[in-house]
């Protein structure tokens, strides 16, 4: 079998683009890979930088159960629902609390890993659980 390299892309399913790439952008600083203006632009989602040469895809809620024909070939359907969970490794936690803070995003939960990594988490304005950690939380990480 061919070996992975990688996880390219992985996704969220929102009620409000708008409104969640302000959120993705000013706390967590991702940069949008595109704009309306841009011939892959879709008005079902928002694809989202992070380092690492990895998408975030930002997806209106509902908009992606059908299977989109595209020039090129087709998406199946999919989706989800309720609140999932994303976790963003970061070197350190410093400048982190008084940054969420900034924003008014509230801290939900801390741990200590037996690894000696730390994650904190806190809640996207879709209720998603996100999570920073440091190194030390998995034997890979």
């Amino acid at each position: 079998m061919p070996a992975i390299k990688r996880l390219l892309e992985t996704a969220l399913y929102v009620h409000d683009l708008d409104r969640s790439q302000k959120f993705y952008e000013s706390v967590l600083r991702l940069s949008p890979l595109f704009d309306g203006s841009d011939p892959a632009a879709d008005s079902r989602f928002r694809p989202m930088g992070l380092p690492g040469d990895c998408v975030l895809l930002l997806f209106k809620q509902g908009a992606t159960t059908d299977t989109a024909v595209l020039p090129g070939g087709t998406i199946p359907g999919h989706g989800a629902s309720g609140p999932i969970h994303i976790a963003f490794a970061v070197d350190s936690l410093d400048g982190w609390r008084e940054h969420l803070a900034a924003h008014g995003v509230a801290l939900e939960g801390e741990t200590r890993w037996p690894r000696g990594g730390t994650s904190w988490y806190f809640r996207d304005p879709d209720g998603h659980l996100l999570e920073v950690a440091t190194p030390g939380i998995w034997p890979i990480y």
